[in-house]
């Protein structure tokens, strides 16, 4: 894990410096701001490859900073709250979060969370393949560069999204069940994975489709699952 770069965002400096010292340990280089403001400054000038961000800080806080960051970078974001309703975890995730760690949180799980964000998001496309271009008349995957065009404009998707359009661009024309694909994305068992899994596929409607109610790339075989067309 040594020559990756994690921002750590809170307003907390002993936060900050804790997070500091477990990441240091993996041989993880630890860059730290104490609000959404300084982050997105940092951000401009460092090469980042993931964040975790505090949600309560001043002046910008960590729901409207994703929102900021998301606007432009597809980094993986965990955001780190002492609030534990459902409600604050779902915010953060639509907004585009990628995963989510409750104050007072475990030191090794977090290290845990950030190993595999970073695992996701520096080897999407690694395996055979990855330097393949596929168009599906109009739809293009360029996995080298890990990038997704739709209709000739590059379309900004989060590190989850970009992995379920690879997963079913790659293998077009195949029908993946709910569970298929929260298990080979998420790499974890997907009991109850419906309802993120549906968030996840509208939220990439919303930027590849033309009309995201009448899909002419991702479509929903209804008891089965999803597909993109050939």
């Amino acid at each position: 894990m040594s020559n990756y770069n994690v921002l750590v965002v809170d307003d907390e400096k002993e936060i900050r410096d804790a997070i500091e010292i477990y990441l240091k340990n993996e041989g993880i280089t630890v860059i730290k701001a104490q609000d959404g403001i300084e982050a997105i400054e940092i951000l401009d000038s460092r090469q980042i490859h993931l964040i975790i961000l505090d949600v309560m800080m001043p002046r910008l806080d960590g729901i409207s900073t994703t929102f900021r960051i998301r606007e432009q970078k597809n980094i993986p974001i965990i955001i780190l709250s002492a609030k534990s309703e459902d409600t604050d975890k779902i915010l953060g995730l639509q907004v585009g979060a990628d995963d989510y760690v409750t104050k007072p949180f475990n030191p090794m799980e977090l290290i845990a969370r950030v190993k595999s964000q970073l695992r996701r998001y520096v080897t999407l496309g690694t395996y055979e393949g990855i330097n393949k271009v596929i168009d599906l008349n109009g739809l293009t995957l360029d996995q080298s560069a890990k990038e997704v065009t739709a209709h000739e404009e590059v379309v900004k998707l989060t590190p989850i999204e970009y992995k379920i359009v690879e997963l079913l661009m790659t293998n077009a024309g195949r029908v993946f069940s709910i569970n298929d694909i929260y298990e080979r994305v998420w790499k974890e068992p997907g009991y109850n994975a419906e309802n993120t899994v549906a968030v996840h596929i509208r939220k990439i409607r919303e930027k590849i489709e033309i009309d995201p109610k009448n899909p002419r790339y991702l479509k929903v075989v209804w008891g089965i699952g999803y597909k993109m067309e050939k």
